[in-house]
């Protein structure tokens, strides 16, 4: 299977999970401005929504929205135990979770890449920090999101909530998801791939 993906963006979270599985993946670099792969590829007939990840399967098909992806990884080797069995609440709530960092979380993020006036920046921002209030409470106590072993909606919310730092927005309120953060962080399948993908040295 190939993974297109680009550098410390969402696509991250379903190769933490595919390197959590030890699933082997050929990692495809695009250029998301240019929507061109690192070998000139046009990432568009990929991709037609022009954004990563997609993962072509073995067949040749395309799978693409970062958590549908990595629940597709994470199925294919349940013996690694990264998702709670189907049917079960836990399930569910891994889902529910993983909509949420979805809609409310990454999607706040989404805009404070671009260009913006210091005033919307702020609502922005603001909004943000109301999302992140929950998930503060979900891990009151805890180690993960969900259960009591880490899940794709761990490897989700650890990779969007990276992008604060290059965004220069102070988390120092959220105690229990900056603790969350170093957890994920020193987990040998995320080490190595943010090294994979240069983020690490």
């Amino acid at each position: 299977m190939e993974l297109y993906y680009s550098p410390g963006a969402c696509s991250l979270a379903p190769h933490i999970v595919a390197r959590e599985a030890g699933i082997p993946l050929e990692l495809v670099r695009v250029d998301v401005k240019t929507k061109k792969t690192a070998g000139g590829e046009d990432f568009l007939a990929v991709n037609p929504k022009g954004y990563v990840p997609a993962l072509r399967l073995d067949d040749g098909s395309i799978l693409t929205e970062g958590p549908v992806v990595s629940q597709y990884l994470a199925d294919r080797k349940p013996e690694a135990r990264l998702l709670p069995d189907a049917g079960t609440l836990d399930r569910y709530r891994v889902q529910e979770m993983m909509g949420y960092i979805n809609s409310e979380i990454h999607k706040s993020y989404s805009p404070l890449f671009g260009p913006m006036a210091d005033d919307a920046r702020a609502e922005k921002v603001a909004y943000l920090r109301k999302r992140y209030a929950l998930v503060e409470r979900q891990l009151a106590g805890r180690e993960w999101l969900v259960g009591e072993s880490f899940t794709p909606a761990d490897a989700y919310l650890f990779v969007v909530t990276q992008w604060a730092g290059y965004l220069k927005i102070d988390l120092a309120e959220f105690p229990n998801l900056l603790a969350f953060q170093k957890r994920v962080k020193a987990r040998p399948a995320v080490q190595e791939a943010l090294r994979a993908e240069g983020l690490l040295k």
